[in-house]
């Protein structure tokens, strides 16, 4: 049995700091964790809870990384090193002694306050671990921050990040089995290259932006084009390239998204993943979502409403992405390792500059003129409340963009 079992691995529940800060406790040498004799006592400073002022001299209630809270101890300014830490306890005790109408200048703090302050340093690290989770998982460049500053909510539950989509149930994808045979698609293009698909119109220029109109499809070289990784025709596979911070919006509108760097005009900025469920398991759990006052149903209607993404429980960063009136997303559809009409990958793409620091948002109602488009298969309408034609009454849900042209409803 222990023969068989010799190459066997088991995920430690446990993080790295974690097992330091074990180590260090139990005074053990661990040359993998670093841990040595000369630094057992080197003690890590996971939050700060209390505070309080003592012939002038500022102390701290310290909880340490990998000690229980019945071992938190008081410790003057001086011995503190986490300027961060003790940056971001001023603040939330400055924003807690003025809604207390409390002096700035308090020598100790009540009980509320300490408990408010309690509740936000472990809702920072549930943020924080939520944070790295997420950039563990994804593949791409871009980086992913989240900050909540509005009120005490954590990350969202049964949300599991994900880097593709997801196939439901009755959902079959069949891949691709030719590629083109460029060695440079765009310079010395093959007949019957992948932008062969639109009619020798490349989708990209040479900026890798957009340059075909909302609704005409996008085809990508694919993973059997003998094409390299580097080719100017695959942008969305490349994933997302920019870092973005998963925010608490003040206005009610939940968790929305900012970018941290300027995006240029028709530039990709993300694609909005999920679960692939037929129409018809959408139109059961947008009754449920509509009771609920959220949906993430985005119905793929490029030719035919036969599926739907929902991104609620399965998703990335679009998940959070918010509707506005007046958007600065626009939505494309993007063929790759697949070229069933029926299941397009949708992308967004920057509809105007966005500076660093602007919400992302998109239409949840999209209308796109076929004409316009140049595409006679393009429906005209997207939805990302479920069926349009149901026979079963939709709820009104409240548009809260606050733009001047805003519908007032989103749906």
């Amino acid at each position: 049995m222990a023969r068989d079992l010799k190459d066997c691995r088991v995920s430690c529940k446990l993080s790295w700091e974690d097992l330091q800060a074990l180590c260090r406790r139990e005074r053990l040498v661990c040359k993998q964790l670093s841990v040595t004799k000369n630094n057992f006592n080197d003690y890590e400073v996971e939050y700060l809870c209390n505070y309080k002022k003592h012939k002038g001299r500022e102390f701290f209630l310290v909880k340490w990384k990998g000690y229980t809270e019945s071992e938190n101890t008081w410790e003057p300014l001086k011995n503190l090193k986490c300027p961060i830490l003790l940056h971001q306890f001023r603040q939330d005790m400055k924003t807690a002694l003025l809604q207390a109408n409390k002096p700035l200048g308090s020598e100790s703090l009540s009980a509320p306050i300490v408990s408010f302050l309690l509740q936000r340093a472990k809702q920072r690290l549930k943020l924080q671990k939520w944070e790295d989770l997420m950039n563990q998982t994804c593949k791409q460049k871009g980086r992913i921050f989240v900050c909540n500053e509005v009120d005490l909510d954590g990350p969202p539950k049964n949300f599991i990040y994900i880097n593709e989509n997801k196939l439901g149930k009755g959902v079959n994808v069949n891949p691709v089995i030719v590629g083109c045979e460029c060695d440079d698609c765009f310079s010395q293009p093959v007949d019957g290259c992948c932008p062969g698909l639109l009619k020798h119109r490349r989708a990209y220029n040479d900026n890798r932006q957009v340059k075909v109109m909302p609704g005409v499809p996008i085809y990508e070289c694919n993973s059997k084009c003998r094409c390299g990784p580097d080719c100017a025709n695959r942008v969305v596979q490349k994933g997302i390239q920019y870092d973005l911070c998963i925010f608490k919006t003040a206005n009610g509108r939940g968790w929305g998204v900012r970018t941290l760097q300027r995006i240029y005009k028709n530039s990709f900025v993300m694609e909005y993943l999920g679960e692939i469920i037929t129409t018809e398991e959408a139109e059961r759990r947008g009754v449920v979502y509509d009771k609920q006052g959220v949906t993430y149903l985005f119905d793929l209607d490029y030719v035919d409403d036969v599926y739907t993404i929902d991104a609620a429980h399965y998703g990335n960063i679009s998940h959070f992405v918010n509707h506005s009136c007046d958007p600065n997303l626009q939505v494309y559809n993007v063929f790759i390792d697949n070229l069933d009409e029926r299941l397009p990958r949708i992308a967004f793409f920057a509809k105007r500059g966005i500076k660093a620091g602007e919400e992302l948002t998109f239409d949840y109602k999209i209308t796109v003129d076929p004409i316009d488009a140049e595409s006679s298969k393009m429906d005209s309408e997207f939805s990302r409340a479920g069926i349009e034609g149901s026979p079963i009454k939709r709820i009104h849900m409240e548009c809260k963009c606050g733009v001047k042209t805003c519908r007032k409803y989103l749906f």
